[in-house]
């Protein structure tokens, strides 16, 4: 089992949720997030005065996926997320060992 995250523009929210369902993802953890990369941010003008805007607004996304269907669900993401601009965000996965679902105690598979 692999964990995925991505980090989105938050427009791309809808498109990716979406995106994600008709593959077939049954659950996903979506929380707001803000940070930079390469762009390092960017400058605004407000009421006059110039100021530097360290962090961009973004959002994070994790999804559970089996272990076959890990590099699928990556690259719905990457396809819904893609604007072709910088700042479209990253994704990346990790193993995940052990997953149990609260409510009824299954373990693995079936936690999903």
């Amino acid at each position: 089992m692999r964990l995925i995250t991505a980090v989105i523009k938050p427009f791309k929210l809808d498109d990716v949720k979406a995106a994600l369902e008709q593959f077939g993802v049954r659950g996903m953890t979506v929380s707001e997030a803000s940070g930079y990369g390469r762009q390092r941010g960017h400058t605004e003008v407000y009421r006059g005065a110039e100021y530097q805007v360290d962090l961009v607004p973004k959002v994070r996304l994790e999804v559970l996926a089996e272990e076959d269907d890990a590099d699928d669900v990556i690259d719905v993401i990457v396809k819904a997320a893609q604007t072709g601009k910088i700042g479209d965000g990253k994704v990346w996965s990790v193993p995940v060992d052990t997953v149990v679902r609260v409510r009824t105690g299954e373990h693995g598979p079936e936690a999903l």
